[in-house]
């Protein structure tokens, strides 16, 4: 039992603003490790990426970073969700400031093109990770997958926009649309990156005014394709 003359001390408990405070250092540290994180995954891909790696990176331990992520897998899809949400904000976003149709989607392209270009030296997490996990199945591979598919979904609807205000012909498939497009960044990224041809940024812009010009609606196939296109 307790003496009454000399009550038993008690330890006060946390303050809500103590908590606030513990809450917002463990969310600052797993930011810089996430930061991290995706530029050794730029250097040496997804499949490179571990706890050690990152703690030698970091300043950490392998426990502080393990705390924050729990595995290697963790690890990894916070990465790509990093990546997504970077690309979202410089290459979507970013376009939407431009009128609906062709300028909206050219915009898209011009922001995926300084994207790439930002990364030749460094490397893309969705074409890298696409080289690394194109074969594999699990968490990683779903998680990456499903970043890409939607961004692929946001450009084909920029592609139908443009359908819908009468640049781009209706007839056309915007699915393939899309897919040319697409295939303008991979070439540019492996020709600019592995061959270092120093034409690559310019061979691609022509490619994609080939593609609005080819895909043009009757209307605007009367117009010269170039009026539609945001001038620098």
């Amino acid at each position: 039992m307790t003496d009454p003359k000399h009550p038993r001390k008690t330890t006060p408990a946390p303050s809500a603003e103590t908590g606030r405070r513990v809450l917002i250092k463990g969310q600052q540290t797993k930011t810089v490790i996430i930061d991290a994180a995706l530029g050794l995954a730029s250097q040496i891909g997804l499949e490179g990426l571990s706890i050690g790696a990152v703690a030698e990176v970091t300043g950490m331990s392998k426990s502080g970073v393990f705390a924050h992520f729990g595995s290697r897998e963790e690890l990894q899809i916070s990465v790509i969700r990093e990546y997504h949400d970077r690309f979202e904000a410089e290459v979507f976003y970013a376009a939407m400031q431009q009128p609906r149709g062709v300028p909206r989607l050219q915009a898209l392209f011009d922001n995926w093109m300084v994207q790439t270009s930002a990364e030749i030296d460094s490397g893309c997490i969705y074409i890298s990770g696409a080289v690394e996990f194109d074969d594999r199945t699990g968490p990683v591979r779903d998680a990456l997958a499903r970043s890409v598919a939607t961004w692929q979904t946001a450009l084909r609807r920029a592609v139908e926009l443009a359908q819908i205000e009468g640049q781009l012909s209706l007839e056309s498939d915007a699915h393939q649309i899309q897919f040319e497009i697409h295939g303008l960044i991979l070439a540019l990224h492996y020709e600019a990156r592995f061959l270092r041809d120093p034409s690559a940024s310019e061979r691609a812009r022509r490619g994609f005014l080939h593609i609005l010009d080819r895909y043009a609606s009757n209307a605007q196939a009367a117009s010269d394709p170039q009026d539609l296109v945001v001038k620098p």
